[in-house]
């Protein structure tokens, strides 16, 4: 495991804070930092201390962990979180599996969990909680926003996601809004790496397009194979199979495709650009959409922080709901199952200047979109 005291590491540079604490704060950060899924969590958990640093706040404490893409592992790490280390908060989360495995015990010791980035449907609806909020989407979003735009130029289409709760609510969502004909839909194994198999079905298949999603080390191996196998049939898919983290490794087969996406680094508003700066400065890279997620969390936990006590549950939701912090994304607001109403945009990979590949926004596909479950909650 990889366990960091976050308040003693940033208390050394920070400068004096703004905000003023009723009592130090302690936020569990459980993500994946190992294995083929390892760069979504860096990134995840790179914006959220970069976050937490710039603040000036000295009273948080992050004690973060690997969960190693494995969920009895996160499952053991939340509940130490919770009855040894008593943090107040919990976040970090990238995948739907593991969310399903810590959330639903976590909120019901009453500790408040903010998703940066899974968002399975089964804690969209009826089994929402006041205790779960989350700060990214829920998983049918992305999906749903590439299934309209695919009715555009497609009328034939190949799907395959992972067999996982994401992977589910992902071709949901694409068929939810999709009109045409479905030439196959498949569901391939967690962190496969082969798909010699799944792409002779899309060739034999008739399809005039595919959608896929495939996130981390999935997407990447399935790019590279696909591109050398010669296909040639378009691929679309949502912003997290073309995302800032995977991009180099696929590679210039990745432009031109189209993915969906809730954010964009070339999204106009000045929260982003600052955003979009700070990320560069410190780490040297351009951020994904799981850094920007994770960066809106942290300041959505900042801004609750300023205006009420964690020890104070009613408020401290309230503040929550209230969302009053500057997004990356723009507007941004809770719906009554605590699940984002956000906008949600087509992007192209392009390649920049200086040969950096990276997504630009083309086409907005949503505007204030709210996801198909919230009506299924009672909040």
């Amino acid at each position: 495991m990889n366990r960091i005291l976050a308040a003693s590491v940033f208390g050394l540079s920070l400068a004096t804070s703004s905000l003023a604490y009723a009592e130090p704060v302690k936020i569990g950060v459980i993500t994946t930092l190992s294995g083929g899924g390892a760069g979504l969590g860096i990134d995840m958990r790179d914006a959220f201390t970069l976050a937490m640093k710039q603040s000036g706040n000295k009273d948080v404490e992050l004690v973060i962990e690997d969960d190693a893409q494995k969920p009895e592992l996160a499952v053991q790490i939340a509940e130490k979180m919770i009855q040894g280390d008593k943090v107040d908060l919990m976040t970090g989360i990238i995948w739907s599996n593991l969310a399903m495995a810590v959330v639903p015990n976590t909120v019901a010791q009453d500790v408040i969990y903010l998703s940066p980035n899974a968002g399975p449907s089964a804690l969209a609806g009826a089994n929402c909680n006041p205790n779960y909020f989350n700060v990214a989407y829920q998983n049918d979003n992305f999906h749903e926003a590439m299934g309209q735009y695919a009715n555009k130029d497609y009328k034939n289409a190949f799907i395959l996601a992972p067999n996982y709760p994401a992977g589910k609510d992902a071709l949901t969502g694409f068929k939810r809004y999709y009109k045409g004909a479905l030439a196959g839909e498949i569901y391939t194994q967690v962190g496969q790496t082969d798909y010699a198999a799944e792409i002779a079905q899309i060739r034999a298949s008739g399809a005039d397009s595919v959608y896929f999603f495939l996130p981390g080390g999935m997407g990447i191996a399935f790019m590279k194979q696909y591109a050398q196998s010669g296909v040639g049939i378009p691929v679309t898919g949502p912003g997290f199979s073309f995302s800032q983290d995977v991009l180099p490794a696929i590679g210039d087969a990745a432009i031109g495709v189209k993915n969906s996406a809730t954010w964009s680094k070339d999204l106009d508003n000045e929260a982003n650009k600052k955003f979009v700066d700070a990320f560069k400065a410190e780490y040297k890279r351009l951020p994904s959409i799981y850094a920007a997620q994770s960066w809106d969390t942290a300041n959505l936990i900042l801004a609750a922080l300023s205006k009420a006590d964690v020890k104070d549950k009613d408020a401290f939701r309230a503040a929550l709901k209230a969302a009053d912090f500057k997004s990356v994304r723009g507007e941004f607001a809770f719906n009554n199952n605590n699940h984002p109403i956000q906008n949600v945009y087509i992007r192209e990979v392009v390649k920049e200047d200086d040969g950096v590949l990276t997504n630009k926004i083309i086409a907005t596909a949503f505007e204030h979109h709210k996801d198909a479950y919230a009506e299924k909650c009672a909040m």
